[in-house]
């Protein structure tokens, strides 16, 4: 059974799983699928076509599944599709895809979405990311599992940031972000080393955050270009596939660039 208040407004086309709560003044809106235990509070806003899976919590005044902010968006179907256990906070905003962006926006599981956070249409957000208040993702954005963005945070369409790195409250990324590394925008942007209290929260061992610093000696403090860094690690560092997480991401980096 699920929990709705009377003042609520429930599309009747919507699917609502067991033990769904939806308060005072929610809206869920055409074609939307709520996995069980989700929570709406009062004033969320779930539209569709989305689906929501298992344990998701959208606080008041959040808008996940919103109509994209992009002009060639003329009310075609497109959709959201959401994992377990998220929450999204007060005031963030979540937009669906859009048909150039492949129709899909997509937010794993285990994500925290604080206050005025953004998602832009055709994003894709890996599991375990914190977007922090006020960080702002324009369209295909790509969040890999386990990345930390702090407040402010501004980010160009089609930037990729790799798993297990933090970005510094204020940056402004417009060149992919490599996994494991530490980004901060004091002034210009540059990679100043690898995330270890990240790592280390999240069960690195000491072995394993040693090789990846030594791989990012040879990114950053070498005197080798990226090509040969590259090289290098390949020749010494192939055992680890936490160095080849690193080369398969910088090899496939896009034409904005690596941030270093």
């Amino acid at each position: 059974m699920s929990d709705i208040d009377p003042r609520a407004i429930v599309s009747p086309s919507a699917r609502l799983g067991c033990g769904v709560k939806i308060g005072a003044g929610a809206v869920v809106g055409d074609d939307v699928e709520l996995g069980d235990g989700c929570i709406l509070d009062p004033h969320a806003v779930v539209q569709g076509p989305s689906k929501l899976g298992r344990k998701n919590h959208v606080f008041s005044f959040a808008i996940v599944g919103g109509d994209p902010q992009d002009l060639t968006y003329t009310g075609q179907r497109v959709c959201l599709e959401v994992g377990d256990e998220n929450e999204f906070r007060e005031f963030c905003t979540v937009h669906r895809g859009t048909n150039k962006g492949g129709g899909y926006t997509r937010v794993g599981s285990h994500n925290l979405i604080m206050a005025y956070a953004h998602i832009g249409h055709d994003c894709q957000i890996g599991n375990h990311v914190i977007l922090t208040n006020g960080a702002q993702l324009a369209g295909h954005s790509v969040v890999e599992d386990y990345a930390g963005i702090s407040a402010f945070c501004l980010f160009h369409q089609f930037v990729r940031i790799g798993c297990h790195s933090y970005i510094g409250a204020g940056t402004i990324i417009t060149q992919d972000v490599p996994p494991f590394s530490l980004i901060v925008g004091a002034r210009e942007n540059r990679c100043y080393g690898i995330n270890k209290v990240g790592l280390e929260r999240h069960g690195f061992s000491p072995e394993r955050i040693k090789t990846i610093e030594q791989a990012y000696r040879y990114l950053l403090r070498s005197k080798l270009n990226t090509s040969q860094a590259v090289e290098k690690m390949r020749g010494t560092l192939s055992h680890s596939d936490d160095v080849l997480t690193l080369i398969r991401f910088i090899e496939s980096t896009t034409e904005r660039g690596l941030t270093k």
